[in-house]
């Protein structure tokens, strides 16, 4: 049976489980209420309670955090003792850095002032501990329902107590959403509109890929930075479909001069397709394979920017509701003319869904002696989301680059 905690009771972890070494942290709660989007986040904090960076707000857009000590489990949430927690974190307590003295657990209500909603619409919220070893649920704490303008409640807490964890049961409500918290804990936030995606333009696309902030910037909670090769973040699912993703390459458009002349780049976005069925296919401007939206391969590009002339770049879109019909996607760029320079490009790719924050992958990463980057995989989880996965990886052509990710197509020279 699993210790219950009440408001501000304490209990120990690792001194009465002294053989333990991971832990999930399971959270869940119930609405009736289908609009209401409950988020989970964690803040690493040192002694004086506040983080020692933007990077300490462990969320799903920063779902691991420093020494592989704490993770975000997405789609591999298993249930235990009976019972599936609507989020999970893994914590490794033994790689949990010594700066750090608490874990904080919070809930927020997405938009919750904006719309009206609050923690007296949510009932049954919990938080526990659990040793994945033996699926044994250690500690537990029910929140109860003694909340009524919060739209933030900071649950509970894992904490060091003379070279032991404990718990504490906290159970305070904020008002002010996720902004307050990361406030009270030290994390300047900046603040931006939920936008959705514009509609399809005939030609040119009009969406513009968002800059990098600089490492002084407050935090930005609507948008996601892949920053390692194999990062990899699900894209958020609404209550309805998916809708549709649209995928944004935008580089320098600065020409450069040499001994020919005055010489830019033309940067062409691309992607490799492999249906649940098994055909597979590409969708480029080379050779005016330019796809469909809404018929097979429900996959298309907006147009060919050959000159970098167009602000916003190049645009594949994705139908999010034929999803269950794609498998996996690779979206890749090469130099189709130009000087084979990628630093020189500057080259980002902003991936952009209705429901959810921006996820940027910069092309930071250089190979100046090969023309193809694959950027980013795009997988099917379970025909409800899609994850994505930071590549860039480059290669000297597109046959290359396709028997490195196994699509075995068979490659002719091509011409725009």
């Amino acid at each position: 049976m699993p210790i219950p905690l009440v408001k501000g009771q304490k209990a120990d972890l690792t001194k009465t489980n002294p053989s333990i070494k991971n832990i999930i942290v399971g959270m869940g709660w119930k609405t009736s209420d289908s609009s209401i989007e409950v988020d989970f986040s964690a803040f690493l904090l040192s002694a004086s309670s506040k983080v020692t960076k933007d990077e300490d707000l462990i969320f799903y857009g920063n779902p691991h955090g420093p020494n592989n000590s704490i993770s975000v489990i997405e789609s591999n949430k298993q249930a235990y003792s009976g019972l599936s927690d609507h989020a999970q974190l893994s914590i490794n307590l033994q790689n949990v850095p010594p700066v750090y003295e608490r874990i904080s657990f919070a809930l927020t209500i997405y938009e919750g002032e904006k719309r009206k909603q609050n923690f007296s619409l949510i009932d049954d919220s919990y938080l526990r501990i659990i040793d994945p070893s033996n699926g044994a649920e250690l500690i537990r704490f029910s929140i109860g329902e003694a909340f009524s303008v919060e739209t933030a409640i900071v649950v509970g807490e894992l904490y060091r107590y003379k070279g032991e964890w404990k718990v504490n049961a906290i159970g305070s409500g904020y008002s002010g959403g996720l902004e307050a918290l990361c406030g009270s804990f030290g994390i300047k936030v900046k603040s931006e509109v939920k936008t959705t995606l514009p509609p399809k333009p005939p030609e040119q696309p009009t969406i513009i890929a968002a800059s990098k902030p600089s490492p002084a910037s407050p935090i930005n909670l609507k948008k996601i930075e892949l920053k390692k090769r194999g990062d990899a973040i699900n894209l958020q699912k609404g209550s309805g479909s998916i809708g549709e993703i649209l995928i944004n390459l935008n580089w320098n458009q600065k020409k450069t001069k040499s001994f020919f002349g005055s010489q830019g780049i033309d940067l062409d976005l691309g992607c490799l397709y492999e249906m649940k069925d098994g055909s597979k296919g590409v969708i480029q401007a080379l050779g005016n394979v330019f796809g469909s939206l809404d018929s097979f391969p429900y996959i298309a590009l907006d147009g060919d920017d050959r000159t970098g002339s167009v602000v916003s770049g190049e645009n594949l879109r994705i139908n999010g509701k034929f999803i269950s019909a794609i498998d996996r996607i690779v979206v890749f760029a090469f130099i189709y003319q130009g000087i084979t320079n990628w630093s020189q490009a500057d080259g980002v790719v902003t991936i952009k869904q209705s429901e959810g924050p921006e996820i940027e992958v910069r092309l930071n990463e250089h190979d100046n002696n090969k023309r193809m980057c694959a950027i980013a995989m795009i997988k099917n989880v379970n025909n409800q989301t899609f994850s994505i996965e930071r590549l860039v990886d480059y290669h000297s052509d597109h046959q290359k680059l396709d028997h490195a990710y196994g699509w075995n197509l068979r490659w002719v020279a091509g011409r725009k």
